[in-house]
């Protein structure tokens, strides 16, 4: 089993649900996140706002900042995860900065609260 996390603009959460959901992957979770890509922000003028420098501190402006996304959780079959990762980045990628990622995580296994089955079980 794996876990697929992906960060995803916060707008494009219902054509996410949507293609996931065409894709065959009904379980998921969502979660409101805020972050940002190292690309949004310049190292030097971080550095220099962070030891003080007015100059640096305003040209950093609204770049330091946190922007709203949605955090997606997905736990499936390995054999399932290259569909999932390619259905959010189909429904995702527009080529701008902001896109967002995707990672993937072994998980070891997963217990049915309800009947207590576990591994595959659990999560089909």
């Amino acid at each position: 089993m794996k876990e697929v996390i992906a960060v995803v603009r916060i707008n494009m959460m219902n054509q996410t649900k949507k293609a996931l959901t065409a894709a065959g992957v009904d379980a998921f979770f969502a979660h409101e996140a805020q972050g940002r890509g190292k690309g949004f922000v310049n190292p030097q003028v971080l550095a220099g706002a962070e030891q003080g420098y007015e100059e640096a501190a305003a040209l950093l402006g609204e770049k330091g900042k946190l922007y709203p996304k949605r955090m997606i959780t997905i736990v499936t079959e390995d054999d399932q995860v290259a569909g999932v990762v390619e259905t959010i980045i189909k429904t995702n990628q527009t080529g701008k900065p902001g896109d967002g990622k995707v990672f993937v995580l072994p998980i070891s296994d997963a217990v049915r609260v309800r009947t207590g089955e576990t591994g595959a079980k659990a999560i089909a």
